[in-house]
């Protein structure tokens, strides 16, 4: 028989016939080792962020209230704390000295007036009792007494008005606080309502944060925030106001967050900062940020099936750490844990250890 064939195969090839070669099947695409992973279902805490300017909770402007008066000494500087009634500066004296002593003077005088106006009362009432003194003559000295009153009280007041001056020619700090600017010097002439000194009230600073008309309902006062300083650090407040109208033009509204007495030490008012709400917990389906493929400006995740993945478009949301909140899976759902830049939708994979690293 084999004799046969061969000589089959020399007829055609004499003949100029060509043999077909066999067919060889393709060979079959190697399989991928991945890991799997379930999604976990975890109560992540639910947060927006925001920007905004720190500030001075509230701010003093202290100024002079004596006119064409010279400083003569300057004692608080900007940066330093102060206590509630601690003398900034002094005014020079001798104006205000000598008008209290002039005063004094003129208290003692209708003092004095009082007293002999009093005598010639009493001595005209026993003058009246003995028929000496007709009745207006007795009431001409009862006026003459209550007359004299009228003017020590009026001498008193002008020594109370004097004093106050007085007391004015020291610049009080009106409560304790920061010293954030000083244009006291001295030598200079004040006028009222100049400002020598501005002070932050109780050193205490706030955020106020520029937030989204859509995300005001959101907040409230008492909803913890954490601010986060230009140098990196975080600082936790809370919301002490919302305010009640909206810019119309950026539709946005300011939100004051209240910050600790420490804050001032860490952060300066003026300064930019950036920080997030913190608005409670919520429960979140997430998986490894691995487990994620972003590609043309989606998220997509691996569903393996049967020994083959299935591409699945996701929305991705919060991020803690190394994990991703996703959106549109199914919380049962098998899906490749890493490496997936490597796969296509309908890839056929070996799925290993969840432990073990993904590759081929």
């Amino acid at each position: 028989m084999k004799r046969m064939l061969l000589a089959a195969v020399a007829v055609l090839a004499a003949c100029g016939e060509t043999v077909p070669e066999a067919k060889v099947p393709p060979a079959a695409k190697p399989a991928l080792s991945v890991a799997i992973v379930q999604p976990q279902t975890l109560d992540w805490p639910q947060t927006f962020t925001a920007g905004g300017n720190v500030a001075a909770w509230q701010e003093a402007i202290i100024g002079p209230e004596l006119a064409n008066q010279r400083i003569v000494e300057v004692r608080a500087s900007v940066g330093d704390v102060v206590a509630r009634g601690q003398v900034l500066a002094r005014i020079a004296p001798e104006t205000v000295d000598s008008e209290l002593a002039e005063t004094r003077a003129g208290v003692a005088e209708a003092a004095a007036a009082l007293a002999e106006a009093r005598a010639s009362l009493e001595r005209a009432r026993q003058l009246r009792d003995k028929g000496f003194y007709s009745a207006q003559q007795l009431t001409q000295a009862q006026a003459g007494a209550e007359t004299a009153q009228a003017r020590v009280e009026a001498a008193k007041a002008r020594q109370n008005s004097a004093g106050l001056r007085k007391a004015k020619a020291e610049i009080l700090a009106p409560d304790a606080g920061i010293v954030s600017a000083r244009s006291a010097t001295v030598g200079a002439t004040v006028q009222p309502g100049q400002e020598l000194f501005r002070l932050i009230r109780g050193g205490r600073l706030e955020w106020r944060a520029e937030v989204g008309a859509a995300d005001l309902s959101r907040l409230h006062p008492g909803t913890p925030a954490l601010v986060t300083t230009p140098a990196g650090e975080h600082i936790e407040g809370k919301v002490r106001v919302v305010a009640p109208t909206v810019d119309a033009r950026t539709h946005t509204a300011l939100v004051y967050v209240d910050l600790p007495a420490d804050a001032a030490q860490r952060i300066s008012a003026g300064m930019f900062a950036r920080g997030e709400f913190r608005l409670g917990v919520r429960p979140a389906v997430t998986v490894p940020q691995a487990a994620v493929l972003l590609r043309e400006g989606f998220a997509y995740v691996f569903r393996v099936e049967g020994g083959k993945v299935q591409q699945l478009k996701v929305t991705p949301g919060r991020r803690v750490d190394d994990r991703v909140e996703i959106s549109g899976l199914d919380p049962t759902a098998r899906v490749v844990a890493g490496g997936v830049g490597f796969l296509a939708d309908g890839d056929t994979v070996r799925v290993v250890d969840s432990e073990a690293k993904p590759g081929k």
